[in-house]
């Protein structure tokens, strides 16, 4: 695992040494640079793989590509020695250094024979080429812009494995409205845009070809190229196949010269990578929970401590009472850029507990998206039934749903969920799904915005339309469709960049078997209706691992990573939230409109309503610009408000 970073076009060694120095988290054993003519590279390495002779960038044999990684290639050492057999010669055992040989023999092509997680970068002296790569289903993260440059071709493109290096190369970055808007909107800002105009991500499964002066953008995977018109036989054949394709998954994920841990969170995705860990021996667990006595719905303390007890696992346990106060700015600044899902909180806690004992940890983060495990996948699946009653009808129970439903101010809001599914029942799947998953209130749609961010987005502003994704998923099942959606936005930009960044802060390389292109192909096999089966959140996956994880785990209900936040801000982050929120602050930042801010501020404080993601978005992001505006290095960071 490391942080990458460089520059094509022109070769300013200097400015990717600053670069460098913002990764240092990412890679705190050693760095390396290297530089010619129209091209700098650089990375900072953590040491998994030969940790004694796996230093980057690497080379081919005569000096003609070089490459750099950040990630992990698992068939690493199947490829290296298919290329060995093929004239190869290696300097060392690692598998950044199969990258250039299996560029050199194969090409872009090359990358259909990858199993990993990862983002790099390869130069090519001949061609005169750089190749910038990410992984299919977007582990790894990579960033880029372009810029007028000094080389030959007059164009720099710059890239980085975090958005904040960027920074030192274009110090008059201006902050986005419309990124704001999305924000604010989804918790993040969505893929490929960034905070900054003219900063880009790579798409998962996205290649950024430059070289004589062109930039060309291309697909090389797309998740739907995995969908199979061949299904399983029978169900015990899926399950079958199911469980070995899995383990296969799990072990290959093992692979490292260093130890190696699991996040536990006591559910049934951390419980079936155990399962499969610990056949290949003792494995360490790592297990959060909240010591406060209000806090207790929120452990998954007990189920933790069955699945090691049942395992045999080397398991330690955290029992956190947070300063959440001086907690926040810490995640905030770990995350390079706003982002508001609060399970940012935890992760980064049980990332800071596992790093005193491993460097590798792996999470079962994609379950969800592959086996069908959030609600909103049944509601979906309920909400097809529903159209079917004539639409004056939904139309009707829609208006009465405001005075039918009394919302929750608690966490976890059954009413407020149902009011939403009857409020929007009239509308599209697409559009439905849309307002399950977003965070402005219906009532203030129209009314959140100030004058001036208004006038700064780009055609005025209007409620976000249904995702394209949702529609152009090549499957007639509502179900399929959400979570096809899901593996193409949530996953990448919201979990995945979570689990990436959190973990990276404490130098600890996450590993997430469930997004393996693999195992997504073997579970787009299965039906969409029996990995929901007997309208259970993910009946299949269940039923298919009895005899491996203990039935008291299967026959749990969903937990979720949650933490007490509506809590938080009603007593612990209640004098943080009105300070980051006056109306003083709100107004100089011109944003949202202040009364906005009061009415979410009452609404949650009173308890008739949870406004904790709201409320939570808001201060992050002022805490995020409060950071970004501050001098980072020579020449000093600008930052332009609206």
């Amino acid at each position: 695992m490391c942080g990458i970073c460089g520059i094509i076009g022109s070769s300013e060694e200097a400015l990717v040494s600053r670069m460098l120095r913002r990764l240092v988290h990412r890679g705190p054993d050693e760095q390396g640079l290297h530089r010619e003519s129209g091209v700098t590279l650089g990375a900072r390495r953590l040491r998994v793989i030969d940790p004694a002779g796996g230093q980057q960038p690497v080379q081919n044999e005569n000096g003609s590509v070089w490459a750099v990684l950040n990630g992990e290639i698992y068939n690493y050492r199947a490829l290296r020695q298919d290329l060995i057999e093929r004239g190869h010669r290696f300097t060392s055992r690692c598998d950044t250094e199969v990258l250039v040989h299996l560029y050199e023999q194969e090409g872009i092509a090359g990358l259909s024979r990858l199993r990993g997680m990862f983002a790099f970068a390869i130069w090519d002296r001949e061609r005169q080429e750089a190749l910038l790569v990410r992984d299919r289903l977007g582990i790894k993260p990579l960033y880029y812009a372009t810029r007028s440059g000094s080389g030959s071709t007059g164009t720099d493109v710059l890239f980085s494995s975090e958005l904040p290096p960027l920074l030192e190369a274009l110090p008059d970055a201006r902050i986005r409205p419309q990124a704001i808007a999305d924000y604010l909107t989804s918790l993040y800002v969505p893929g490929p845009d960034t905070i900054y105009e003219g900063v880009y991500q790579l798409r998962p499964g996205e290649a950024l070809r430059v070289g004589q002066g062109r930039v060309e953008a291309f697909r090389y995977y797309r998740p739907e190229q995995s969908l199979s018109s061949s299904q399983w036989t029978t169900v015990e054949e899926a399950k079958e196949q199911f469980v070995e394709i899995f383990r296969d998954t799990v072990h290959a994920h093992l692979v490292s010269d260093v130890p190696v841990g699991l996040f536990l969170s006591g559910g049934v995705d951390s419980a079936a990578v155990l399962a499969m860990m610990q056949e290949r021996g003792p494995v360490k667990t790592f297990t959060i929970g909240y010591g406060h006595p209000k806090d207790q719905s929120y452990n998954e303390l007990a189920n933790a401590r069955l699945l090691a007890t049942h395992f045999g696992t080397d398991h330690t346990e955290a029992i956190l009472q947070p300063d959440i106060r001086g907690l926040l700015p810490r995640v905030v600044e770990g995350m390079g850029e706003p982002f508001a899902d609060s399970s940012a909180i935890p992760t980064y806690l049980v990332s800071e507990v596992a790093r005193r004992s491993v460097t590798v940890a792996l999470s079962g983060i994609g379950g969800d998206e592959l086996f069908g495990g959030y609600p909103r996948y049944l509601g979906i699946r309920l909400a097809s039934y529903y159209q079917t009653l004539p639409r004056a009808v939904r139309s009707w129970l829609a208006s009465s749903a405001s005075w039918a439903c009394r919302e929750s101010g608690t966490g976890r809001d059954h009413m407020g969920r149902l009011k939403r599914f009857v409020e929007h029942g009239h509308r599209s799947l697409a559009e439905q799904y849309r307002r399950w998953t977003t965070f402005i209130p219906a009532e203030w749609e129209t009314g959140i915005w100030s004058g001036a961010m208004r006038d700064a987005l780009p055609h005025g502003y209007s409620p976000s339309r249904p995702s394209a994704l949702f529609d152009q998923w090549p499957s007639d099942n509502p179900m399929d469709r959400a979570m096809g959606l899901d593996l193409q936005t949530y996953l990448p930009d919201d979990l995945l960049r979570m689990g990436d960044r959190m973990s990276m802060a404490h130098s600890l390389e996450l590993r997430v078997p469930f997004c393996d292109h693999q195992l997504l192909a073997s579970a787009l096999r299965v039906s969409p209706s029996l990995r929901l089966s007997g309208w259970q959140l993910k009946g299949f996956m269940r039923s298919a691992l009895r005899g491996l994880v203990p039935e008291a785990i299967l026959s749990a209900p969903k937990q979720g990573f949650m933490i007490p936040l509506a809590r938080w801000l009603r007593e612990d982050l209640r004098e943080m939230a009105q300070d980051l929120l006056s109306d003083a602050a709100i107004r100089r930042r011109g944003y949202v409109t202040p009364e906005y801010v009061r009415w979410l501020m009452a609404e949650h404080q009173s308890g008739r309503r949870n406004c904790a993601d709201q409320l939570y978005a808001l201060m992050v992001l002022e805490l995020w610009y409060e950071r970004a505006s501050q001098p980072v290095s020579e020449p000093a960071l600008a930052v332009e408000a609206l």
